[in-house]
């Protein structure tokens, strides 16, 4: 009887645990998000302009929303990976640091259990991140976080080496260019997809990213590409689609925080011009 009494114990004490760990972390990842919004709120200019933060652009989501130090993402379960990620990449966090590649780590912010890297041993495919290292390299301890299993998501090693590749090459070539960037990452899940590991993480059937980016004298633009799940020799450009298409894609509602008069010309636009 003893015995019995102590096992359900020792099982109320592990659930409030994990509940009060949970909620813990939930308080701190919004604490981040909070914390990045004020400083930009700080650094407005004379004028107004307030540098770009995170907070205000994040995708629509029904899943669990994670404040990572300098990126946010939506971990969908189901498919077990980001079904989106969120970052604001500026001309400082592009660096020439040769940082040395860090294992993988389970992202232990993820309530549902983010999925292991085992997952991708063997599958035949990369362990291919959404928010880039490359994009992250101002500072070892934030390039160390893109290494977390729930910003990875499958990807062809010709596609993630190649046309993918050359994307987030591009991307930072406006961060230089137009100093800084929000850029949205993600997957698309559609028609027959295959599963890898113990936990049949989806392979994707193409890969999307959603630039944006404004000007002092409240200038807009938009870029969008929308990638096939495989290798390609073809520009970039090639590629380029409206947001529009993407929401369609993936059922997620993208920049619904700039008025709809704006929001509408901006989504619906399929040009690179301006770029």
């Amino acid at each position: 009887m003893k015995k019995s009494i102590y096992a359900i114990i020792l099982i109320v004490i592990a659930v409030c645990f994990y509940f009060y760990e949970t909620h813990r972390n939930e308080e701190a990842s919004q604490h981040i998000l909070e914390q990045e919004n004020q400083q930009t709120i700080n650094d407005q200019d004379a004028d107004g302009f307030k540098p770009l933060s995170r907070k205000d652009f994040l995708p629509s989501s029904n899943n669990q929303v994670i404040h990572h130090s300098t990126y946010s993402l939506s971990y969908s379960e189901k498919h077990e990976q980001a079904e989106w990620t969120a970052h604001v990449l500026r001309e400082s966090d592009i660096t020439n640091n040769n940082f040395k590649r860090p294992y993988f780590e389970i992202d232990n912010s993820v309530k549902t259990g983010a999925a292991h890297w085992r997952n991708y041993k063997k599958s035949g495919y990369d362990r291919g991140h959404l928010v880039p290292a490359g994009d992250r390299t101002g500072s070892k301890k934030v390039y160390e976080e893109t290494f977390l299993t729930s910003n990875i998501s499958p990807q062809e090693h010709e596609f993630n080496a190649g046309i993918w590749n050359r994307l987030e090459q591009k991307t930072r070539y406006y961060a230089k260019r137009y100093d800084e960037l929000y850029v949205v990452t993600g997957p698309v899940f559609k028609g027959n997809m295959d599963e890898i590991g113990t936990e049949n993480v989806t392979v994707p059937s193409a890969f999307y990213k959603i630039i944006y980016r404004q000007d002092k004298s409240g200038n807009e633009k938009i870029l969008a590409f929308l990638m096939p799940h495989k290798a390609s020799s073809k520009p970039i450009y090639d590629y380029v689609t409206s947001v529009d298409e993407i929401e369609k894609q993936t059922g997620i509602d993208f920049f619904s925080q700039i008025p709809d008069h704006v929001e509408n010309e901006l989504e619906a636009s399929n040009s690179s011009k301006g770029w």
